[in-house]
């Protein structure tokens, strides 16, 4: 009897990644789009005026933003601010402080919840000269760093794809978090887009 190997589990942007790649050597790295390792994801809901804010802090090494649209860095990853007592906490290393496991027992008693919701998240990294020309074509927030610095972050959609937009620390430089299931559609939308940013071919 033949030996059945179990499948291995593909990433939903695998396929897009050799395009990717030679995007970023037509540009010279004026635009380079890439799949961001995203170990970790947790939704976490408390009371931002209540005991467990610090203690949940403390845990992950940095403050809960508590402003709008803003988010903070820990040490290896981000707490992004979803709305007024909810965040999306990311860890690229898959670090326990981050998980569901580590973070639901801090609730208990305050009416709070940590959810693990890895599965549902696909981030991409958009980083260059033209990166925010490239996302400026599908999103309809101002880009521009006086309106849209980092430390800055948004629900919004680029392409019609509904996304978290959060505007990394090193000049043109954005984390796009999507659902695995519109992962593809952005990439590719984002690929055909990025075609209107490549040099014109000289005529002979």
């Amino acid at each position: 009897m033949a030996e059945i190997r179990p499948l291995r589990p593909t990433h939903p942007l695998e396929s897009r990644e050799p395009a990717l790649a030679e995007l970023a050597r037509e540009l010279d790295g004026a635009l380079v789009i890439e799949v961001e390792d995203v170990g970790l994801a947790t939704n976490l809901r408390l009371d931002p005026e209540g005991p467990a804010r610090e203690v949940v802090s403390a845990v992950l090494g940095a403050a809960l933003p508590t402003r709008p649209n803003t988010w903070t860095a820990t040490e290896d990853g981000e707490i992004v601010w979803l709305g007024p007592d909810e965040w999306l906490v990311t860890s690229r290393q898959s670090r326990p402080h981050a998980g569901e496991e580590s973070l639901r027992p801090l609730l208990t008693g305050h009416g709070g919840s940590a959810v693990d919701v890895s599965s549902q998240r696909v981030a991409l990294r958009v980083r260059g000269a033209l990166a925010r020309e490239l996302l400026a074509f599908g999103c309809s927030l101002d880009l521009h760093p006086a309106e849209f610095p980092a430390g800055r972050c948004a629900q919004t959609t680029i392409g019609l794809v509904g996304v978290v937009l959060v505007a990394l620390g090193h000049g043109d430089d954005y984390l796009v978090h999507v659902r695995p299931s519109f992962a593809g559609h952005l990439t590719d939308w984002l690929l055909d887009a990025a075609s209107e940013l490549r040099p014109v071919a000289p005529s002979r």
